[in-house]
């Protein structure tokens, strides 16, 4: 694994790098082979609160977390955990619907050292609890945004009405907005 950290209204010192590294070395104990990718860290500082988000590009899975903490070290090993549920569920996938066709089930140790199957088994269970059905109004991206607002939600769908695609408009925790646009 080769590490990119980088920092924002932070230094990155010797000792956040070290722990940064050691940490993240730790989910090699998950893959046969150490992994040969690149780990691109990114910590921030704002308003008193740490920041940091990971992600590990390899082939056939893409990790990517993030967390936020008051303390450094803390959201290190809270990302750390997310990346490492991650792996598992990702793993018990693999092994439950025997991918062999990409062998990406080749890439996992076959040990799950301390994990129960029950917990395994219970991160794979998606159970949609509501659903809903409308019509996806034309509209420009500032009126969903409005639209958003008064409905009280964080994200918004609807048919962009210069492109006739579906989209997504949703607001960031930094306060901002994303657009996320369909292709056909």
């Amino acid at each position: 694994m080769h590490f990119n950290i980088r920092g924002e209204n932070i230094e990155v010192t010797e000792a956040i790098r070290a722990y940064v590294e050691k940490k993240v070395t730790k989910l090699t104990k998950y893959f046969n082979e150490t992994p040969n990718s690149e780990v691109h860290v990114n910590l921030k500082v704002y308003n008193n609160e740490q920041s940091i988000e990971v992600t590990i590009p390899m082939k056939g899975l893409l990790l990517r977390a993030e967390e936020r903490h008051l303390d450094l070290y803390a959201a290190i090993d809270l990302v750390v955990e997310k990346l490492e549920r991650q792996i598992r569920k990702h793993k018990t996938k693999v092994n439950r619907k025997f991918r062999s066709a990409d062998n990406s089930k080749h890439m996992f140790a076959n040990g799950t050292e301390g994990v129960s199957t029950a917990l395994l088994e219970e991160e794979d269970d998606f159970e949609i609890v509501r659903e809903k059905r409308f019509d996806l109004k034309p509209m420009d991206t500032e009126e969903a945004i409005l639209q958003m607002g008064l409905l009280g939600h964080n994200f918004f769908v609807y048919n962009n009405a210069e492109t006739g695609e579906m989209n997504v408009v949703y607001r960031r925790k930094d306060g901002k907005y994303g657009l996320i646009a369909g292709t056909n």
